[in-house]
């Protein structure tokens, strides 16, 4: 098939690094977005998130005038459906953008085309949702034209690298739509394209997160059980990482991001009678965040009025991303038992989160703190002299959940340090 132009709907942290590559390439791309502020920014030259490398993209992308940025569709060779996918309190997913976009194409739909849905969805959700919404044109899919699920897999931080570089899964909802699928990706991805079907696609791109979440819960419950018994998980971690066949994960505070902390509930939701295990490492996870919250409460008794400096509210280390975020949660717990938190990112420095007061630096969320809480591995944290925290804050009381810091430089400071995982060697 020849692609000459793009349709990509929903611009967003997969959706916008997806549209300007392809308009890098030499496509003609329409970026679709329903938000105004997304639209009118992007129009404007600005950026509404951050990735590494990805302003300098968008602004080539814009400057080529390959890229156009719209708030609704136009006839394309190929549309692109990059929306969210989040899911509501019950932990069912919430499809109404996918549904949304799928809609909004089809009055643009034309024999041939090919039409992608990228955003994670439950197993099904492109034969039994997409396709019946697409076919409302008059079209059939896999007949008059093309319809394939090809998920993302890409790390946050690395996005532009891996958007390039890693293996794609093309799935179809027949044999030629695989191949346009692939005819597609292959204008800029460097890595492996697979050919198989939709649903697989589907499973596929769920098995990979849910076996990454699986795995974090283990680490998390292995803290739990050493906190119990008096064992320093990280080095029993170590230990036990040094048998050829074992690579235990680091626990932490829990898990966040539009994908681990998300995906694995689309299976449970799907087959709620066999996937007992993932909604149980679910759990675990969800969970972790309030085991956070017992390990402060135990070395401090009352919380009732205690100033807390909580570093990092992004869901993992050296991003912006605050989607689900794990430290979030550990925030607002805190304010519930009644502590008086200042939160600070120094992804994000000027961020807004309802309900949790933030600082716009380091100073402004030590100067009253009785204790500093260190909730995501950023790399500013990792070089923080004690000497220096001291004259910052007036507490003498640090919680790393993270692992972060050498306990007995700080305790030579005055500092006591309390680890998530690891027992007070005072």
């Amino acid at each position: 098939m020849n692609f000459n132009k793009v349709c990509v709907l929903g611009l967003g942290y997969i959706g916008l690094p997806t549209a300007s590559t392809f308009a890098t390439h030499g496509l003609q791309v329409i970026g679709v977005d329903i938000n105004p502020e997304v639209v009118q920014t992007l129009q404007n030259g600005g950026l509404h998130i951050q990735e590494p490398g990805l302003r300098t993209l968008v602004q080539a992308a814009l400057r080529s005038g390959n890229l156009s940025i719209r708030n609704q569709p136009q006839e394309a060779d190929a549309f692109i459906i990059a929306v969210p996918t989040p899911f509501y309190e019950d932990k069912k997913a919430d499809l109404r953008a996918v549904s949304a976009a799928a809609a909004a194409i089809a009055p643009y739909l034309r024999k041939g085309n090919l039409v992608v849905l990228e955003s994670t969805s439950p197993p099904r959700t492109t034969m039994d949702v997409v396709a019946p919404l697409l076919e409302q044109s008059g079209l059939k899919s896999g007949i008059d034209f093309h319809l394939a699920y090809v998920p993302e897999r890409v790390l946050p931080g690395q996005i532009l690298r891996e958007l390039i570089e890693n293996a794609r899964v093309i799935g179809g909802v027949d044999r030629a739509s695989a191949e346009a699928g692939r005819e597609l990706y292959r204008l800029f991805v460097r890595g492996e394209l697979i050919l198989t079907d939709a649903t697989t696609a589907e499973m596929v791109k769920l098995m990979e997160n849910t076996y990454r979440d699986v795995n974090i819960a283990i680490a998390n419950e292995f803290a739990r059980l050493a906190d119990r018994f008096g064992v320093d998980i990280w080095e029993a971690i170590a230990l036990a990482n040094r048998h050829p066949r074992v690579n235990i994960l680091q626990p932490g505070i829990g898990v966040g991001g539009h994908c681990i902390s998300v995906d694995p509930w689309f299976l449970v939701e799907a087959a709620p009678d066999l996937a007992r295990l993932i909604r149980t490492a679910r759990m675990v996870n969800d969970e972790q965040p309030a085991f956070v919250v017992d390990i402060i409460r135990r070395s401090v008794g009352d919380l009732r009025g205690l100033n807390v400096a909580a570093l990092g509210l992004s869901y993992k280390a050296d991003v912006d991303d605050v989607r689900e975020s794990p430290a979030i949660a550990v925030c607002q717990q805190l304010l519930q038992a009644g502590a008086k938190v200042r939160a600070f990112e120094p992804n994000r420095v000027h961020i807004k989160v309802e309900g949790v007061p933030t600082a716009q630096s380091l100073e402004e969320a030590l100067q009253d703190a009785a204790l500093m809480v260190i909730l995501v591995a950023h790399q500013p944290f990792r070089t923080f002299d004690p000497a220096t925290i001291a004259k910052m804050m007036p507490g003498r009381l640090v919680v790393d959940a993270v692992n972060l810091l050498d306990e007995w430089h700080w305790k030579a400071e005055g500092f006591r340090v309390v680890k998530l995982g690891s027992p007070s060697k005072d």
